[in-house]
């Protein structure tokens, strides 16, 4: 297959340097985290202890190659998309190592593997380019929630340590600069109501046919088969914080949390209520954010994404998000 085949509907442009921001490699972790409580964090539950992965480092370095319980996983993080995704590394037979490619694809973060050279593009883990080309990682189940919200619900959970170096993308062209992880370079785009490259840059905005939604508001994007739904944070809010819908052969239950946290998992077909102590279902009190029961049961966690709006429309158009009858 060619290897500079690029799906047509995808944009992509280059934007810096091939590995000008550095992935993390050699990942190392430790009990204590310097940063904010609320600090955002992706966390990761198959494990004796639970992993956090702070977005203070990813805004930085965007993945972290790594093995969680013995499988080889890829933490990756795209700032422009707000976008979260765990993605096995293991792919046609081999193991990948995943750097930044320096390219966007609709705005978005553009992975590539060293192995090949194969391009991916973050959001939806399409290979766009490259001996992969029209193949689609797999996603593991994750969490994104706050550092204090990750404390709390894994006090033996461990954090990913600072992971150092330097950046090439922060420098200006100049020599590459240490990393200052004080710094947040995408404080006033987060806060803007502009998207993409441009409004990070302060060059305007892409528009926006979303109706009601807000193009940066939070979503829960669920994958299976060849269906995909997107649960935008404000309507599970407006339907009680509690949504449910069929994807491909799966039921998926959707909660909404107080401090904007958004979390799936398979439907076990109760009914649910959320409360100010939680979820009740079922005779007992669930945490919405962990899954976990009062009386020491679990839900089982969909693999989804965590992304803005305007990203899962570009992947997926206007017709695949959830709506409240």
């Amino acid at each position: 297959m060619d290897r500079d085949r690029v799906v047509d509907r995808v944009n992509v442009r280059q934007v810096i340097p091939r590995d000008a921001i550095p992935s993390v490699d050699d990942p190392e972790f430790g009990a204590e985290y310097p940063g904010g409580d609320d600090d955002l964090v992706v966390a990761v539950e198959g494990t004796d202890r639970a992993r956090a992965y702070p977005t203070r480092y990813l805004q930085f370095h965007e993945v972290v190659n790594d093995v969680v319980a013995g499988e080889p996983v890829a933490v990756t993080w795209c700032p422009l998309c707000g976008c979260a995704v765990i993605y096995e590394r293991r792919q046609g037979g081999r193991t990948l190592e995943f750097g930044v490619s320096g390219k966007l694809a609709d705005d978005d973060l553009v992975l590539y593997d060293r192995e090949t050279g194969s391009e991916w593009k973050q959001s939806s883990g399409e290979c766009i380019g490259g001996d992969f080309a029209g193949e689609t990682l797999s996603v593991r189940p994750a969490s994104v929630l706050s550092w204090r919200r990750f404390r709390s619900a894994y006090p033996d959970g461990v954090v990913l340590r600072r992971p150092g170096g330097r950046s090439e993308a922060a420098s200006d062209g100049d020599a590459p600069a240490p990393i200052d992880y004080g710094e947040s370079p995408y404080r006033d785009y987060f806060e803007s109501d502009g998207f993409g490259l441009a409004a990070h840059r302060g060059d305007g905005s892409r528009e926006w046919d979303g109706e009601d939604l807000d193009p940066k508001a939070v979503v829960l994007g669920v994958e299976v088969g060849d269906e995909a739904l997107g649960f935008p944070l404000p309507r599970v809010r407006d339907a009680g914080g509690v949504a449910r819908a069929t994807v491909g052969d799966r039921d998926v239950v959707v909660f909404a949390t107080a401090d904007d946290g958004i979390h799936g998992y398979v439907d076990p077909g109760w009914e649910f209520e959320l409360t100010a102590d939680g979820v009740t279902g079922d005779g007992t009190t669930w945490d919405p954010a962990t899954g976990e029961s009062a009386d020491r049961r679990a839900l089982e966690r969909v693999p989804a994404r965590r992304l803005f709006a305007f990203a899962w429309r570009d992947d997926h158009g206007l017709d695949a998000f959830y709506r409240s009858e």
